[in-house]
């Protein structure tokens, strides 16, 4: 991981939040970003069970594959992720930030390094996917996002426990991911990792972390999106 020195970040905790406005927050953080202008780390659970599926997904095959309920369509890749048990995060990155230059593959693999830090200072040890499960990759699969894994997943016992997808635009860089807690067979709770991610940030990437809340303008955005696109039928069913 690479130290920049110290810098501003903010860090948001949001609580359970309904589905559909999970979506829609962490693109509304994503249009945020030139006007906010320092990167978000967000922490967020699930006020229901739920499912969220890659943009590029087609939901007929999605609605097969899993029994969750309700199926919300992410605006980033991947494939479905399901949110019953899982710690579930956000990262957005201005226009101009390091992070935003980066490739995506480099930026998948920094991610999933500050993850797997944050495990070893809860004694719990990780590795990195060095090559994808080649037995799960098909063209344009619609198979679970933690069936089989990715070059720089999070394994743990060969098992990956922690996926991540992204968006990348003019306005930011936005990486939506899932550490899925019942695949981690010790004591380490979601207040803990919270904590030694917090913790790691700090240390190895040098960020100065600051409490943040949404705004009255980015919430109305925020609110907007969950009623009017993550809830629709027409942006869920699109593909």
């Amino acid at each position: 991981m690479l130290d920049v020195g110290c810098s501003p970040w903010l860090l948001l905790n949001s609580g359970p939040r309904p589905p559909a406005f999970n979506m829609a927050l962490d693109e509304a953080l994503l249009e945020a970003m030139p006007r906010l202008g320092r990167p978000v780390l967000r922490f967020y659970g699930w006020t229901e069970p739920a499912a969220t599926f890659g943009y590029f997904q087609k939901y007929a095959e999605v609605e097969r594959a899993t029994h969750l309920r309700p199926l919300i369509r992410r605006s980033t890749g991947g494939g479905i992720v399901p949110h019953d048990a899982d710690w579930t995060y956000s990262l957005a990155f201005p226009p101009g930030h390091e992070w935003h230059s980066l490739r995506a593959e480099e930026s998948y693999r920094r991610v999933h390094e500050w993850i797997q830090a944050a495990f070893a200072k809860l004694q719990v040890a990780t590795e990195l996917a060095p090559t994808p499960n080649s037995e799960f990759r098909t063209p344009n699969s619609t198979i679970g996002c933690f069936v089989g894994y990715e070059k720089f997943d999070v394994l743990w016992n060969g098992q990956k426990i922690a996926g991540a997808a992204q968006r990348r635009n003019r306005l930011g860089l936005l990486i939506q991911g899932s550490v899925q807690s019942r695949g981690i067979g010790i004591s380490t709770t979601r207040a803990g990792w919270q904590k030694a991610m917090g913790d790691v940030g700090r240390v190895e990437l040098g960020a100065a972390w600051s409490d943040f809340a949404p705004d009255k303008a980015l919430r109305e955005r925020a609110e907007f999106l969950a009623k009017q696109k993550y809830s629709q039928p027409a942006f869920i069913r699109k593909r």
